[in-house]
């Protein structure tokens, strides 16, 4: 492999200027830590190219105690030879040009995560201070950057044996103004990920915040196969090894590879991950589309052959249910719908996974008929299923128009029409129900009181219709007027743009049954109303747990730190003074003005938006706490109990 990688490798498209102002831009958002977490991903992708170019074998990823972030490559380093263009070294260039790398033709990198080259520029720009290390030529150079200016010249440190680059770097606290803080967990998360899909490569994060330094490895051999292994690792699956699928297609640009695992199992969602190039594509794209044109043809095809279809066929949702996949394309020139690289659109990419996998699929249900026989009989049970749950689903939203414009009779709406302004809150029982009503905003909040405890959906995933017949969970379905289900392309499935409310507000008593009440609606919205959760739709009420009374002063506390701090202030220089306090037990104990006043108005209110880091995780946690497996339920019980240190029952 020719190592051409030099200074005229570097090539520069425009300036750095409006990064620092409109971060949001080429990184996400700077206020809920996806802006900061992105940052990482830039550097390290940077280094897995270095894998891919053949010249890199390990990463490290290092948290310090003074907010910074180091990632260290063992790859052939920076060039740090003058530009012929700007007459400053190529790593300044790098460092302080948008648009500038080596891979906007194929001649440094042949496959590229970091293909726009705005990575490692824009965090410098939105650092305090970054540092570059590198180590090339035998020599070891470094060179100091802040809020993305160069702060020193490149200059010669050193000598050394080995190759590679070291980029450390803090976040500016004037642009990270909410979240400061790296989340390890979150790290970990991700690059596992990016280990898996580079078969070899070993990353090691080590956290060094605390007295004691914690560090993990991640070095897997069997690549995207061991990925698929791992989420089905709680289920049980129809096929022991998952089903691997590789191929390729020259285009004029050069080959695109398509490498694919996939296995089912009894699940009953299916979970699919996209990637080019190693980075992930959270929103798919088209390698998502030629996968599920391929399996829906396939698996019909398959099925007919075998005379188990009596008529019609099976639709891609039936196929795809308990299905876990890695779909890993490497492109030469690849297109997103944003720097983010959330979504891939290079076109030709549907019609090349989609020959590969079909072909491919076809030889191994061949080879393997038992396989395909069970993936065909969960098909058959998940398109019954299916049929009755539209059949109930449907019935449900003709139920609503027949009593009425569709809107539950215990639901007391708002006076606004506006969705933006708009906001309900799903109550617990009837008599909080009624304060609600009384102490709300009657012109913006609507309420809507549940009596018990809703249907726990992740038990009945098996018998879908059941839920849908389930009283409060209709009334929800009518009230929130947005449909149902996480498919979009089904009829009447859930859409955010018909949501009646910009915000769902689920508001429970503050003790073990609104918790376990307040799960059971999470639980609901996760399973058929998703897009909700995602879109920030979806909220938790935080109502007070305590009320300090001292005379005519009262002062509300929401938690138990907060009361000893409002006792100490009410009591200051007199101890013996008496102060009354009062222990919320629930919801309706609270008259409407008190409500109004600590959990409902809008400008003295606390509130929890529900949020999502990881959808594979997040499907864990809800079938490990509310599904049907009890010894890893008790399992995680034991595991964690150890951090509850205040339990009130």
């Amino acid at each position: 492999m020719p190592d051409d990688y030099d200074a005229g490798s570097i090539q520069v498209l425009e300036g750095l200027e409006a990064v620092r102002k409109r971060p949001g831009m080429y990184l996400g958002d700077p206020h809920d830590g996806s802006a900061l977490h992105h940052c990482i991903w830039e550097v390290v992708d940077n280094s897995v190219d270095e894998h891919l170019a053949g010249y890199n074998h390990l990463i490290e990823v290092t948290l310090h105690p003074d907010h910074s972030l180091s990632v260290r490559d063992y790859g052939r380093g920076i060039p740090v030879d003058t530009h012929e263009e700007f007459g400053i070294s190529a790593a300044e260039v790098i460092m302080t040009k948008l648009h500038a790398g080596g891979k906007f033709d194929n001649n440094s990198y042949k496959v590229s995560g970091g293909l726009h080259g705005v990575g490692v520029s824009a965090v410098n720009a939105v650092s305090e201070w970054m540092d570059v290390v590198i180590h090339r030529g035998g020599k070891i150079y470094k060179q100091r950057f802040e809020a993305g200016v160069r702060a020193t010249d490149l200059v010669e440190i050193g000598t050394c044996n080995d190759t590679g680059t070291t980029i450390s770097f803090k976040p500016d606290r004037t642009i990270f103004t909410n979240i400061l803080e790296f989340d390890f967990d979150q790290i970990d998360s991700r690059l596992k990920e990016t280990s898996f899909l580079n078969a070899g490569l070993k990353i090691i994060i080590a956290d060094e915040r605390t007295d004691e330094r914690h560090a993990v490895e991640h070095h897997y051999e069997g690549g995207i196969s061991e990925f698929v292994k791992q989420i089905n690792e709680r289920r049980e699956t129809l096929h022991p090894e998952p089903i691997l699928i590789q191929g390729e297609k020259e285009i004029e640009k050069g080959p695109v590879t398509v490498e694919l695992s996939l296995q089912w199992s009894d699940a009953f969602s299916e979970n699919i991950y996209c990637y080019t190039n190693i980075i992930r594509n959270r929103d798919g794209g088209t390698h998502l589309s030629g996968l599920r044109t391929a399996l829906t043809s396939s698996i019909n095809g398959y099925a007919k052959s075998k005379n188990m279809l009596k008529s019609g066929g099976l639709s891609g949702d039936d196929v795809r249910e308990g299905l876990a996949a890695i779909v890993s394309v490497k492109h030469p020139d690849p297109s997103f719908s944003s720097q983010t690289k959330d979504k891939l659109v290079s076109s030709e990419v549907a019609g090349i996974v989609q020959t590969v996998v079909y072909e491919k699929l076809n030889e191994y249900f061949e080879e393997n008929p038992s396989v395909g026989k069970q993936i065909v009989d969960k098909a058959l049970l998940a398109s019954k299923a299916r049929e009755a749950a539209r059949k109930a689903r449907d019935l449900t939203r003709r139920k609503g128009v027949l009593e009425g414009g569709g809107l539950p009779g215990k639901l007391a709406d708002c006076q606004s029409r506006d969705p933006n302004e708009c906001e309900i809150y799903l109550v617990e029982g009837d008599s909080a129900g009624g304060s609600a009503k009384t102490g709300r905003d009657r012109r913006t909040q609507a309420i809507l009181p549940l009596r018990g405890k809703i249907l726990n959906v992740e038990r009945q995933m098996h018998n879908v219709a059941k839920v849908f017949q389930n009283q409060e969970i209709q009334t929800m379905i009518r009230a929130f007027g947005a449909g149902v289900g996480n498919n979009a392309e089904d009829e009447g499935a859930f859409d955010t743009e018909k949501l009646r409310y910009s915000k769902l507000i689920i508001m429970t008593d503050a003790d073990v049954d609104g918790a376990h009440i307040r799960t059971l609606m999470l639980t609901f919205l996760w399973r058929f109303m998703r897009p909700a959760i995602v879109g920030g739709h979806v909220y938790i009420a935080q109502p007070p747990l305590y009320q300090l009374n001292k005379g005519k002063v009262n002062r509300y506390a929401y938690s138990d730190e907060e009361r000893d701090a409002i006792i100490t202030e009410l009591k200051g220089d007199n101890e013996s003074a008496k102060i009354g306090v009062q222990r919320y037990k629930g919801l309706g104990e609270m008259n409407p003005e008190q409500l109004w006043e600590t959990t409902m108005n809008p400008e003295t209110r606390t509130m929890l938006k529900v949020t999502v880091r990881e959808a594979e995780e997040t499907n864990r946690m809800f079938e490990t706490l509310m599904g049907e497996d009890v010894p890893e339920r008790r399992a995680f019980i034991e595991r964690h109990a150890k951090e509850v240190t205040n339990l009130d029952i």
